[in-house]
């Protein structure tokens, strides 16, 4: 059924569905489009068989947009687009009103790809067949017109970057398993939001959380053809709106996301996105049309030669960034996650492909890049971006600008292959833990620019990286070719799990050595949320698609994970506790201070020495921090005009000193194999 609309000339902008007292005004870009109707639904959800519809054009075109009032329709409305107009794909238009499409600007959809093959654009071939003609109602998800925003958010806590301590969390994951949450709401927003979960969250001095992808989102078609799920969520459908499959009461995913907010922030801990402007769902041309491509493939996509999409993503797709179409939508957002729902800052996945335009040569000054870096309301968020893409010109640590930090992966790589005993010089190191102020110093940035990380989501978790030497990701259905091969890893002479009690002990004590390390550098520290629960995926670092017990936290009680949890709640507090462990700004000639274990100060010579496996750090004065890693121990004498206080042995399980006695002025201490101790000046 088909309404051509008679309503007075409406607003363009904002894009999306907003309902007042008359009705819902619809504005959607295309500049491909000759036609756009909005299609309402009713019917009961999930009933293919059940579903109605009436197809209203909208008339108005300004601007690239189509819009238009369409009165009497309410909130909880669902609702789509169908695009008629040319369908050539060498020259990448695919328009195809067999197709119904979700609204890129819908805050809130609903229901799930059903029917890949009605989900396709295309009949026979990509490219040299033509348009599909099934139908896609009721087998594709569909927008729903959501009531207006919420009103002003409480209070941000306002932690400043310096005294930031960020958890990386996955929303389902992190309390699945949770015996303490009730089980309606394990896996949800509301079961984030539990006392228990945030008391564990504040005992062990994590003052953010950074969430992966809680954009709604949808599998790729090589996830859809095989029946599996992109757990991770790095697949984004539409960026408004909050994924319904976190929400304990299905469609009540808005209200139980804003509740999650302000639950973290009325216990001073900010919330932190991991968003995914740089590709969506949909996959390349053989994929599938659940929004984008059918509404405007060159507006929204960055186009190769002969309608193919680009891929420097490395999933088929790329946001064109040089789009105005792309900056508005990544822009209006961002700031809606803001004013909606109080966040406080995004970390950008692939943040390089935001800084090339057409898949072009990178530039921080890009269009895009620089509308989030200026604009008034995410300038004043925390803004983290990942310095790479799939391609070689993407990677790009250290090459952002002032306003953002970054995800330093060379932090990452120095501290791993020290602590395997790769260290290949210890200069890189030492670089690393005094803020890397080579990579962000002369761009005018502070040290917390440095998003300092030895694990993420994507590779193992602390506890696999000294347990595996190699990848086990057979699980994920490829044969094992997915994820690196560049794990910089160790398994003390045993692949995966053992009850060997002396490689069980070096495996913890060397893992502590890790944490301790990430935590004592100066920078922005961020733990993989469940490192601190001794987590193990099983040797598999690429997790991605596994959405059961490989990636859940296990929240089981053992002497293992308690001591783990009480280790990095001990130095959380000591970086908590000193300034000088988490300082604002870089330090200068005579602040730092680097000894040989003999007791001299460290030689232009000792920085080149690829056998050095032993680093003593003096810090404004004050702290002794040294790092041993060796399989030996070796004795290490103090610096003269100091007494010290041991204050943290990495070799024990809860970190308190082995010797809590003074220790005087050039004395001789033993640094144990794979160790960390910090003492500070009397």
């Amino acid at each position: 059924m088909l309404t051509r609309l008679s309503w007075p000339t409406v607003p363009v902008f904002p894009l999306g569905a907003h309902p007042d007292d008359h009705g819902t005004r619809f504005a959607v870009a295309s500049t491909s489009a000759e036609m756009v109707e909005v299609c309402l639904i009713d019917g009961p959800a999930g009933d293919e068989g059940g579903l109605t519809e009436r197809r209203v054009e909208l008339r108005e075109h300004t601007f690239g947009v189509w819009h238009g009032h369409v009165p009497g329709v309410r909130p909880g409305q669902r609702y789509g687009f169908r695009a008629h107009g040319p369908y050539r794909p060498f020259a990448g238009l695919r328009s195809n009103p067999h197709k119904i499409l979700v609204d890129p600007y819908a805050r809130r959809i609903t229901g799930a790809v059903t029917d890949v093959v009605a989900a396709r654009g295309w009949h026979g071939d990509p490219m040299t067949g033509g348009p599909s003609t099934v139908d896609s109602l009721g087998s594709v998800p569909l927008s729903v017109v959501e009531s207006t925003a919420p009103g002003r958010r409480p209070p941000r806590p306002d932690v400043p970057w310096s005294d930031t301590v960020i958890s990386e969390i996955h929303v389902k994951g992190w309390t699945r398993l949770h015996p303490e949450v009730p089980e309606a709401h394990r896996g949800t927003y509301l079961g984030l939001a539990h006392p228990a979960v945030i008391a564990h969250l504040q005992r062990t001095g994590i003052t953010a959380v950074e969430l992966l992808p809680v954009q709604a989102n949808a599998p790729e078609p090589p996830l859809l053809e095989r029946g599996a799920s992109n757990y991770w969520g790095y697949a984004t459908l539409g960026f408004l709106a909050p994924h319904p499959g976190y929400a304990a009461d299905p469609g009540n995913e808005c209200a139980e996301f804003a509740y999650l907010v302000d639950t973290l922030h009325a216990a001073g801990i900010e919330v932190i996105l991991d968003i995914v402007p740089n590709h969506t769902c949909e996959g390349g041309v053989g994929g599938t049309t659940l929004s984008y491509r059918g509404l405007d493939a060159p507006a929204y996509y960055s186009l190769g030669g002969s309608g193919h999409d680009a891929d420097i993503t490395g999933t088929g797709n790329t946001l064109d960034a040089g789009s105005p179409t792309v900056i508005r939508l990544v822009c209006d957002a961002m700031r809606h996650w803001v004013h909606a729902y109080g966040v406080d800052g995004f970390r950008i996945d692939l943040a390089s492909v935001l800084g090339r335009p057409r898949s072009g040569p990178f530039s921080p000054d890009s269009a895009l890049l620089t509308a989030i870096a200026q604009d008034p309301t995410l300038s004043g968020c925390k803004l983290i971006a990942e310095p790479w893409d799939a391609t070689g010109e993407g990677y790009r640590v250290g090459g952002f600008g002032v306003a953002w930090s970054e995800w330093n992966g060379r932090y990452r790589d120095a501290v791993r292959d020290f602590w395997r005993g790769h260290g290949g010089g210890v200069a890189e190191l030492a670089s690393r833990l005094t803020g890397s102020s080579d990579i962000y110093r002369l761009s005018g940035r502070r040290p917390w620019a440095s998003v300092n990380f030895v694990t993420a989501h994507d590779g193992f978790t602390l506890r696999d990286l000294v347990s595996y030497e190699r990848k086990h990701n057979e699980g994920n259905g490829e044969q094992n070719r997915d994820g690196t091969d560049d794990n910089r890893s160790q398994n003390f002479g045993v692949e995966g799990e053992t009850d060997d009690a002396g490689i069980r002990a070096a495996r913890r004590s060397t893992a502590r050595a890790l944490m301790a390390t990430l935590l004592l550098s100066i920078g922005t520290p961020m733990i993989t949320g469940g490192d601190e629960r001794w987590r193990t995926q099983g040797g598999n670092n690429n997790a991605y698609c596994r959405d059961d017990e490989t990636s859940w936290v296990d929240w089981t009680a053992t002497d293992e994970t308690a001591a783990m949890e009480a280790f990095t709640a001990k130095v959380t507090a000591l970086r908590r506790e000193s300034p000088v462990l988490h300082r604002d700004q870089f330090y200068v000639d005579g602040e730092v201070l680097w000894w040989d274990p003999s007791g001299r100060p460290m030689e232009p010579h000792d920085w080149h020495d690829g056998g050095r496996l032993t680093l003593v750090v003096l810090l404004a004065d004050y702290w002794l921090l040294c790092l041993h890693a060796g399989d030996e121990p070796v004795d290490c004498l103090l610096p003269t005009g100091h007494g010290f206080d041991p204050v943290l042995d990495s070799t024990t399980e809860d970190g308190e000193p082995a010797d809590p006695a003074p220790v005087g002025a050039g004395a001789t201490i033993v640094l144990p194999p794979r160790s960390v101790r910090l003492l500070r000046s009397h």
